[in-house]
């Protein structure tokens, strides 16, 4: 007689059959449960979701995590885009900073040019530097002033407290300005307090030497140096600016200008220059024809003396005269 072999699948299907059975009956009891409208199954349902709905947090903590995340997320969106656009204002801000600090600055040296006092017979125009054409062999700046501002070739120019250079070339609407320490510079300056002459000559170094003084020994590190005047070439007074003793034992000039920051130029109208259109008077001066002697020596001598007439009659007088010097003689 041959056995029935049993396989799993003929105990697992009665068992499934027998949950959803099961199952459906606890939702169909579920249901009634809440469709009935009784005081007691109302009491019952409260009990009944007072004891489930606690112990189902950790049901929902997932899903507790998994919002609190999402909202972490956007919140680090907008976090990250506030702070890009934080970003991008404060780059704006640092651009409007520098050009406020740059404006202060131009401000400073313009109320600097106003505060110099210079002499009132003086009249300036002030000029903007546009550019630095220095080399080592040549230092000099050009300014946004020229012919058609009446600036002429030989002018002084300081900036807001001492003297920078003067003019060399004049275009229409632009000036070269030959600053001191240029090696083609050679101003007369006077050393105060003691009144000492000097030349104060470039040599293309930020502390000029002073040449051909008078007494050194009278000339101190710390004196002031200003433009003596001599030779029309500059007004006397103007501020150079401080003698110094310098490693190689020379006496040098501290200068008063700011050279590293020269923006803004004030062009001294102070005098007119004469035009050279002899070069040769620059070398001797013309000769003048000789003069007669007044003296009252050379005039008692002359009315002593008899004349020296050479014409006519005189002539043969100065003959006989002669003649008979030569018979008395013979006689």
């Amino acid at each position: 007689m041959a056995k029935t072999r049993t396989g799993p699948e003929d105990f697992q299907r009665p068992l499934r059959r027998l949950l959803v059975g099961i199952a459906v009956l606890l939702l169909l009891g579920l249901f009634l449960l809440w469709r009935i409208d009784s005081p007691r199954v109302e009491r019952f349902r409260a009990s009944l979701i007072d004891a489930v709905v606690p112990s189902m947090n950790w049901v929902m903590a997932p899903v507790t995590w998994a919002s609190g995340v999402l909202g972490d997320f956007q919140s680090y969106n907008q976090l990250l885009e506030q702070n890009r656009e934080l970003r991008a204002e404060l780059r704006k801000m640092e651009a409007w900073k520098e050009a406020a600090l740059q404006l202060e600055q131009k401000n400073a040296r313009l109320l600097d040019l106003n505060k110099v006092r210079l002499d009132p017979k003086f009249t300036y125009v002030t000029g903007v530097v546009m550019a630095d054409s220095g080399s080592p062999f040549r230092q000099s700046v050009l300014l946004n002033v020229g012919a058609r501002d009446g600036i002429r070739d030989g002018w002084a120019t300081m900036d807001g407290i001492g003297l920078v250079g003067r003019i060399s070339g004049v275009g229409e609407r632009t000036a070269r300005v030959i600053l001191v320490t240029d090696t083609n510079s050679r101003i007369p300056v006077t050393v105060q307090p003691s009144g000492q002459k000097a030349i104060l000559s470039g040599d293309n170094s930020p502390l000029p030497p002073l040449e051909f003084i008078d007494d050194t020994d009278e000339v101190r590190p710390g004196d002031r140096v200003v433009t003596s005047g001599d030779g029309g070439v500059f007004p006397a007074g103007l501020l150079v600016g401080q003698v110094v003793l310098s490693t190689d034992k020379r006496l040098r000039v501290v200068l008063a200008a700011d050279y590293q920051r020269l923006e803004f130029l004030r062009v001294l109208r102070s005098h007119e220059l004469e035009p050279i259109t002899d070069p040769g008077h620059l070398i001797a001066p013309p000769l003048l024809p000789p003069q007669p002697d007044t003296s009252a020596a050379t005039l008692e001598e002359a009315a002593g003396a008899p004349p020296a007439e050479t014409e006519g009659g005189n002539v043969e007088a100065a003959g006989s005269g002669a003649a008979e010097g030569e018979g008395d003689s013979d006689g």
